[in-house]
């Protein structure tokens, strides 16, 4: 981990500035409230810890959710079966082991003594009733995670198998968040799902107390809990979408840690009392999709040119304040199928120009780039970036609800031509990071190759690991080669707190509290 703390009041400046194409991106202002010396900010907050982060819950519901937001709060409130430790372990969480009994069959033996925040246990017969809660498309589940699976079968009080219709070789990682959430059955038949999602019974190391949507979200520490008591009393989660309020809010005490900073939004605080820095290596993955099956970016030398102009690493180093690593080809550092002997382009504008006078553009074209506007430095920066190769991409940046709703939609072509995207790869295999946007058929997919979708079968199917790996190395390369995205790089996990809380995030930047520990 790398920490830095504020030493002073004044901010040291910030020359990383990105200057090309007639682009300045300019650092945001920090808000009026951090221009003097901090005070203490644990004030009289108590065992109470605060987080913060850029967005509140859908639901709480944690079965009709499928974003990291929700996810981060609920994992506090609800377990999983599995779990990835600092090291990024597969390790046990209510399952305390797993075995492949066969291709199609998954037995997990569950944690003995757990019971929900009710009273009810938590055994073979909960675990069955909330996979298949996922399943049944009565739910309406944006979960995507267990396709394969098909039904759940009851071995004993704390065995239970899933059998899917094909191999998966990766599902007690998929079962770490999201679908491996396990949920009371007797009190989902006594009040409903509506009753359910307006109070909320998990497993988990805090209570449910109240949510004022927009506003906050507050739990209570479980006595009971399996794992042992939280260290904190309370913890509540806010909702702060301005990163620079949410900074303001951490120096006057409202806030004890601010989560899933940018890396902008983050060098504001250089230079102020009272608040600790830290940046954690994350595997949240940023590249650009692009629409192969229409216009200029059919032809496979526009977009290799694209992938040559994009200076990775000094797009990191001067938008990212270096906070990123550059990926290769799509599948990050940390992640199994990952290769390190794979090389990402080369950044050459001469190389982009003469491709796309070769393809038939020696003049460039124009095109639209689409992102949310949580990410409209990058976006601009990258602008800039394509215009010096000739490409003039104008950015459209779009309300994050917006975006997400376009991007999970049915229509491949509701982003436009290219645009920005994000994956978190939570389960810590590439098959998370490819799954929904390489193979033809999935939602997101804007390539048509039959060979990458033989190679996806492979990795998503095959039961051998070192037949899965051999699998990814063909589909990077292939990927490299045919340039269907443009890698961009993995960003660190990076947060800030006052002097309250000691707490480390996992390489998904998961905002699981429980080992959190509190001062008064």
């Amino acid at each position: 981990m790398r920490s830095a703390r504020a030493a002073g009041r004044g901010h040291p400046p910030r020359r990383a500035l990105l200057r090309f194409g007639g682009l300045l991106v300019p650092a945001v202002a920090a808000p009026a409230l951090l221009t003097g010396c901090g005070t203490d900010p644990a004030g009289a907050a108590g065992n109470v810890l605060r987080v913060s982060q850029s967005g509140d819950p859908k639901t709480m519901d944690p079965h009709k959710q499928g974003d990291m937001t929700s996810m981060n709060a609920l994992i506090n409130m609800f377990d999983t079966l599995t779990t990835h430790d600092l090291a990024n372990r597969l390790r046990p969480r209510l399952a305390l082991s797993w075995t492949a009994r066969d291709e199609h069959t998954w037995r997990f033996r569950l944690r003995p003594g757990v019971t929900f925040h009710n009273g009810e246990p938590c055994d073979a017969a909960a675990v069955k009733f909330s996979v298949e809660r996922v399943l049944d498309p009565k739910t309406e589940s944006p979960i995507v995670e267990l396709r394969y699976v098909k039904d759940v079968t009851v071995v004993d009080r704390l065995t239970v198998d899933l059998h899917t219709t094909q191999h998966d070789p990766i599902l007690p990682a998929k079962l770490s968040l999201f679908g491996g959430v396990v949920v009371p059955p007797k009190y989902i038949a006594d009040v409903g799902s509506a009753g359910f999602a307006q109070h909320p019974v998990g497993t988990g190391a805090f209570t449910f107390v109240h949510w004022q949507p927009d506003q906050e979200l507050r739990m209570r520490a479980n006595p009971r809990y399996w794992n042992g008591r939280p260290a904190a009393d309370q913890l509540v989660f806010t909702p702060e979408p301005n990163s620079a309020s949410a900074l303001a809010a951490l120096q006057s005490g409202q806030t004890d840690l601010v989560a899933g900073l940018t890396p902008d939004a983050a060098q504001q605080l250089a230079g102020y009392t009272g608040v600790t820095l830290e940046s954690d290596p994350g595997i949240r993955t940023a590249y650009l999709s692009l629409d192969t099956l229409h216009g200029p970016l059919r032809d496979r030398r526009v977009r290799q040119a694209l992938n040559h102009a994009i200076d990775v690493p000094l797009l990191i180093k001067a938008v990212l304040g270096g906070k990123a690593r550059e990926v290769p080809a799509m599948i990050p550092r940390g992640a199994f199928g990952f290769d390190p002997s794979l090389k990402a382009f080369s950044r050459s504008v001469p190389t982009a120009r003469a491709l796309l006078a070769e393809a038939g553009y020696p003049h460039g074209f124009s095109t639209t780039l689409t992102a949310s506007n949580l990410d409209s430095d990058v976006a601009q920066a990258i602008s800039g970036l394509l215009a010096r190769a000739g490409v003039h991409a104008s950015v459209n940046l779009l309300d994050p609800g917006t975006y997400a709703t376009r991007l999970t939609s049915d229509n491949r072509g509701a982003l436009g031509p290219v645009y920005l995207a994000a994956s978190t790869v939570w389960t810590l295999d590439g098959e998370s990071m490819l799954q929904s946007n390489v193979r033809s058929d999935r939602r997101q997919s804007r390539w048509h190759n039959a060979q990458a979708d033989r190679l996806v079968d492979a990795e998503e199917l095959s039961v051998d690991s070192d037949a899965r790996m051999r699998a990814f190395t063909d589909l990077q390369r292939l990927m490299l080669t045919e340039a269907p995205f443009v890698s961009l790089y993995q960003l660190d996990n990076i947060l800030a707190r006052n002097s309250r809380p000691r707490w480390r995030p996992g390489a998904a930047g998961s905002l699981d509290m429980a080992t959190a520990e509190v001062s008064r």
